[in-house]
């Protein structure tokens, strides 16, 4: 059974191992990155791949871990906290951004190792769930927020609108993928903020009802 390391030496060991695969899957795809490649690019032995991760199917999930740290990394005002429209906006920019530095290839990182592993296996898909509930978290605490003080509609699901918009980052990546195109990812984004704004409260009657 893989173990969770204990010491600053083993973290980096383990880490450097997750980074490697990580590399090697971006690079190659899932189905050519091998335990050997891995080790190999890590400088490890298979005794410390095993001893960090059970097999490859392992080894994988931790890596699409990995991928949603990077992906979250880059989405500072997402980290940060969504507390407004206006922060929302600015996190729509930064995933444009984002696009555009990348010239859209790659598309989401994410998106790209489900398309290879979600159907492996439950436990696999699991990981992926996961995945998109970390990446949705931070937008539906705000939302929730802003429902609490009336600024949304106390009558829509929060987790509604974050699977709305959830659907358009994922279109739109995919899409400037596709094309080499990241204004896509705008226009998709834009249709998501279409989408959100009757869900925020124009007056006092839309807002929750008194107790």
């Amino acid at each position: 059974m893989a173990l969770e390391p204990t010491t600053a030496r083993g973290r980096a060991t383990r880490d450097r191992i997750l980074q490697a695969a990580a590399v090697l899957v971006k690079e190659r795809g899932v189905a050519l990155t091998t335990i050997d490649a891995v080790q190999e690019a890590a400088g490890v032995g298979r005794s410390q791949m095993y001893h960090y991760f059970d097999d490859r199917d392992d080894l994988m999930r931790a890596v699409v871990g990995a991928t949603v740290d990077a992906v979250l990394a880059d989405q500072d005002v997402l980290v940060k906290g969504v507390d407004s429209l206006a922060d929302i906006d600015r996190w729509f920019a930064e995933v444009v951004a984002n696009s555009w530095r990348q010239d859209s290839v790659g598309g989401c990182p994410i998106g790209s190792l489900a398309s290879q592993l979600a159907e492996h296996d439950d436990v696999t898909r699991a990981a992926f769930v996961t995945a998109f509930e970390r990446w949705e978290a931070p937008l539906i605490a705000g939302l929730e927020r802003m429902q609490r003080r009336g600024e949304l509609r106390w009558d829509v699901s929060v987790t509604d609108l974050a699977d709305i918009t959830m659907a358009a980052i994922q279109g739109g990546l995919l899409l400037a993928q596709i094309r080499r195109n990241p204004d896509q990812v705008r226009l998709a984004l834009e249709g998501a903020r279409a989408a959100l704004l009757p869900a925020f409260a124009q007056n006092a009657a839309m807002a929750a009802p008194s107790r």
